[in-house]
């Protein structure tokens, strides 16, 4: 819950992006860190990190982005040059990421998508199916279920699996005041009409392939839904020629 900020050395110019440095005011009063390269007229897409990176972590994908779309890249709560004490897991990066898209419509900058990366693909899940602004959503690594997830992190300790996974539940209750884990991104897919698209790798060895699985099923009502996995590639791996290709979703999905 309090991660660790890490220290990835690259920086926009060495891609190529001019940006703005953008300071986004959350419902709580954290202020979150964003980068926005603007290109008026384009649509938009936002880019999620995962845990534990931050914004510069996706920067080669944005700069791939670009060529088509504005970018905005955000810090999630607790990483990176954001504040927050602690990450929620996507309990309040809900609220954050509707703060990111007033940004965008405050500018005129628009129609929205967001690229998530694990912890980032699950808070596009979840977001998308509270705020019609998420006209697309590209998921890539999420969890089905927080709680299923702490179960294959605990799966080591045996009888203490389910004891932790109930703490964190009680952790979240005692200092937030809410379940984290409810919604799950799986409950939130469920009601999904717009295009999704949905990548993860049988060998991800942080992500288990069967939260990808659920994730499909929960998707099955949706005719914009669709799923690229691979057989190989760790977590993370973007593989070859997967940034256009999501480039290409995006391109297809936001008119």
């Amino acid at each position: 819950m309090r991660p660790p900020r890490l220290t990835i050395d690259l920086r926009p110019a060495d891609v190529g992006l001019a940006v703005e440095d953008v300071s986004i005011r959350a419902a709580d009063g954290v202020r979150l860190s964003a980068w926005l390269a603007a290109r008026p007229g384009r649509p938009a897409v936002v880019l999620l990190h995962g845990y534990p990176a931050d914004k510069r972590d996706l920067l080669p994908l944005a700069a791939v982005f670009h060529r088509h779309f504005t970018v905005l890249l955000v810090d999630l709560r607790s990483f990176g040059q954001s504040e927050g004490r602690v990450t929620t897991l996507g309990h309040r990066e809900r609220d954050d990421l509707k703060r990111a898209l007033d940004v965008l419509q405050q500018r005129g900058l628009g129609p929205v998508g967001v690229f998530g990366f694990s912890l980032g693909g699950a808070v596009a899940l979840l977001t998308a199916a509270e705020d019609q602004r998420i006209r697309a959503v590209a998921a890539y690594a999420p969890f089905a279920d927080l709680r299923d997830l702490g179960r294959d992190l605990y799966r080591g300790l045996w009888l203490l699996r389910e004891p932790l996974v109930g703490l964190m539940r009680l952790w979240s209750r005692l200092l937030l005041g809410a379940d984290i884990t409810r919604p799950s991104p799986e409950q939130a897919a469920r009601r999904l009409s717009v295009p999704v698209m949905l990548v993860h790798s049988r060998a991800d060895e942080q992500i288990p392939f069967h939260h990808a699985e659920r994730l499909v099923r929960a998707l099955a009502d949706n005719s914009q839904a669709r799923f690229v996995f691979s057989d190989d590639g760790y977590h993370g791996a973007l593989g070859s020629g997967l940034q256009e290709r999501l480039a290409q979703f995006f391109l297809g999905s936001l008119h």
